[in-house]
């Protein structure tokens, strides 16, 4: 994936504590704002989408659970990394 044209070929530049602070803060969003309300609603889904009649949970409910969790690990992981780059930024600095 190339730069857009608009950067004249070169990379953005962005510092090394302002890329830790984006991959923190999406890691955070994702996982605290997006998914996990995801998959609450889904939870309490009253449509008919996510439950059948019976009461049991349909494919769009296990697809769905199955993305939300997928994602949920992958924000977590981006966190991780995103703490661990902030950490090893400290630690260079002292």
């Amino acid at each position: 994936m190339g730069c857009p044209s608009g950067w004249g070929g070169r990379a953005l530049p962005v510092s090394n504590g302002s890329a830790v602070i984006l991959r923190v803060g999406l890691g955070t969003l994702v996982v605290s704002c997006l998914w996990i309300t995801f998959a609450r609603n889904l939870w309490k889904d009253g449509s008919g989408l996510a439950f059948d009649d019976a009461g049991d949970p349909t494919a769009y409910f296990w697809v769905h659970l199955l993305l939300a969790i997928a994602s949920f690990l992958l924000g977590t992981a981006v966190g991780v990394i995103g703490f661990r780059g902030v950490r090893a930024l400290r630690h260079t600095r002292t």
